[in-house]
């Protein structure tokens, strides 16, 4: 039994909770009976995940102030926060908020630091992997015992690495590929990383120590994109040629796959690489049955048909992707926002009247023309109505549908008009205090392929634009309702 189980008092904090590993490891902790404190620079993201029994606190490495409250009290920290998604000087980044952490960890009286790192070979020279390497270092100054992980391609939904692998293979049949899809890594499946961040901890030997971990096969890239590609039912033609820098391919990946342009930049810049593991230490101390690629992938499928149906948008839920494998996982967005001197309650009555012959509320002629798009190739389009009175779940207003609904709060609408893709409308009421409320609008869009990219790239500029006047109106209407009954 783990250390942190109904029997044991430990406290265990993930810090980097809203995060891909994050988002895995809590319910498993939580599983196995632990106590449970997730900590991530927007609680709201925490909240969203719906996890029950879990401690959540706001926290930012970057903030050495904001590390005490999510420290305090913790027997064992999880690490898992890295700054990719920063773009530029990423690295020096990472350094800093591992220094900051340590420090605040060793204060707070942390008995171990689990960090999950990277596999890093020799001769690495990429920003992206030897920051892995030196954050480790940085968090093993400190006087914290620190256990470091360094896991390779991690094969399950979110992974950026398995994201770009699903792209490519869902939407390029003929693939011009740089030589990086020759260098070989060693794929390792979600659940067997999961079973080594959970044992660690209560393995005394772990104490200072770093392990590789790595799943049966050492494979290539384009070994994986035929294999996933066999398992998926598609067969790409793969053309390795010599002219793709790490530079080009990173731009090129921008207009193929949805896994954030930093992110991606930085995993191409280390693809140039072999990058094996020596998994025996870890192995003989943690054993479990590693699953192959193949069934890593499988396993990886079958865990998002079996996600419960979100209330709202989170990142990569399959009910928002129509239940879509061929759907990114990442969405674009585009988002506007403006405060009202109302309360929620009329911004909701406001939000809550949308469609039918309210219309919009801004620029009403520019959605008419998008129905009428659709409308042409045979969609929903000119499909304007709705229920009177309340909204409920699954309630239709025009071509969208009530997936989302909590009233005074948030309106989670789908998206029923052709598109390559799926979308999602959010409105979201935020009380801000001295009597305002901030109304934000959010499109998500999970692209299907090139189409589904160009698509939001041509119509990302005028979400912006719409969603500024549509807040300003909706706020407007909500003051206006406010002086009527005062």
């Amino acid at each position: 039994m783990p250390a942190g189980s109904a029997s044991d008092p430990h406290r265990f904090l993930v810090f980097g909770a809203s995060g891909y590993i994050g988002t895995h490891l809590v319910p498993a902790l939580l599983a196995e009976g632990a106590t449970v404190r997730a900590a991530a620079r927007q609680r709201d993201v925490l909240d969203a995940r719906g996890w029950s029994g879990v401690e959540t606190v706001e926290a930012d490495a970057l903030l050495p102030e904001s590390l005490g409250a999510a420290l305090d009290g913790i027997d064992t920290a999880y690490y898992l926060v890295h700054s990719m998604a920063a773009g530029r000087d990423f690295g020096r980044l990472d350094l800093v908020a591992a220094g900051h952490f340590a420090d605040a960890a060793a204060h707070a009286g942390v008995r171990r630091i689990v960090y999950l790192g990277g596999l890093v070979p020799p001769d690495a020279d990429s920003e992206h992997l030897v920051s892995r390497r030196q954050t480790g270092e940085r968090l093993r100054a400190g006087t914290v015992p620190v256990t470091e992980i360094r896991a390779g391609v991690i094969v399950g939904p979110g992974s950026a690495a398995y994201e770009v692998v699903r792209d490519l293979v869902y939407h390029l049949p003929l693939m011009v590929t740089p030589r990086w899809v020759q260098s070989r890594s060693s794929p390792i499946a979600l659940s067997n990383l999961i079973e080594y961040l959970l044992r660690v901890p209560a393995l005394p030997e772990a104490a200072g120590q770093i392990y590789d971990v790595a799943g049966p096969d050492y494979l290539s890239y384009e070994q994986l994109m035929r294999r996933f590609g066999q398992i998926v039912g598609k067969r790409p033609v793969i053309v390795p040629v010599p002219v793709l820098t790490p530079g080009l391919s990173a731009y090129w990946l921008g207009l193929i796959t949805a896994v954030p342009a930093n992110i991606a930049r930085a995993l191409i810049q280390g693809l140039k690489h072999d990058i094996p593991a020596d998994d025996a230490a870890l192995r003989s101390l943690v054993p479990q049955r590693l699953l192959s690629f193949d069934e890593a992938v499988v396993a990886a499928l079958d865990a998002e048909k079996q996600q419960a149906v979100a209330g709202r948008w989170t990142e990569g839920a399959f009910r928002m992707r129509r239940f879509r494998h061929d759907y990114a996982f990442y969405a674009k967005r585009a988002s506007g926002h403006a405060d009202a001197a109302a309360p929620a309650a009329a911004l909701w009555q406001v939000v809550s009247s949308l469609g039918g012959s309210t219309g919009y509320f801004y620029m009403d002629w520019i959605w008419t023309l998008r129905e009428l798009m659709d409308w042409l190739v045979g969609g929903r389009g000119f499909s304007r109505g709705r229920r009177s009175g309340t909204l409920r779940l699954g309630d239709s207003i025009d071509y969208w549908t009530v997936v989302g609904l909590e009233p005074q709060r948030r309106l989670t609408l789908d998206f029923g008009l052709k598109a390559p893709g799926a979308g999602i409308l959010e409105f979201d009421l935020q009380p801000r205090g001295d009597g305002l409320t901030r109304i934000e609008i959010t499109a998500y869009w999970h692209p299907q392929g090139v189409w589904g990219l160009l698509y939001w790239a041509v119509l990302a500029p005028f979400h912006l634009f719409i969603f500024k006047g549509m807040t300003r109106a909706i706020a407007r209407r909500a003051e206006a309702l406010r002086a009527a009954v005062s």
